[in-house]
């Protein structure tokens, strides 16, 4: 499986802020050389979410709206993937559907790999004290 542009920048952002405490999106685009435009749909669904908030003003940015042990790695992740790996686990019609042992061992791979996620939190993400280096530097 491999995660979509939309999931890494999520967490990426949510890394960021988990360090920085605050930033801008011309920071973070920056700081990973990633496209502005494309990151400004990412904050604005984290701020749907209530991952983030904005500040306006002088000096003001983006920010995590709850404590990095608040947010879930898996909770991030259902919500910016599309989890269902075959067209049949979407609901879409099958001809072999009422017997498929394939959906079945789809449906067990998605949900041991959520259940890894779940076990870890932006805290998680943050805690090993190269990544804030690394962050910082650049």
């Amino acid at each position: 499986m491999r995660l979509t542009t939309f999931s890494d920048y999520s967490l990426r952002t949510l890394i960021v802020l988990a360090v920085k405490r605050q930033s801008t999106i011309a920071e973070i685009a920056h700081l990973y050389g990633i496209s502005e435009a494309h990151l400004n749909k990412v904050i604005h669904q984290l701020g749907v979410a209530g991952d983030i908030e904005t500040i306006r003003g002088r000096g003001g940015g983006i920010r995590l709206a709850r404590a990095p042990e608040a947010i879930n790695v898996g909770t991030v992740v259902r919500r910016t993937e599309d989890l269902a790996l075959v067209v049949c686990l979407e609901g879409g019609a099958c001809l072999i559907a009422p017997a498929c042992v394939l959906q079945t061992a789809l449906k067990e791979a998605t949900a041991a790999f959520l259940a890894v996620l779940d076990r870890y939190t932006i805290a998680d993400l943050v805690s090993s004290p190269a990544v804030a280096r690394l962050l910082e530097v650049a």
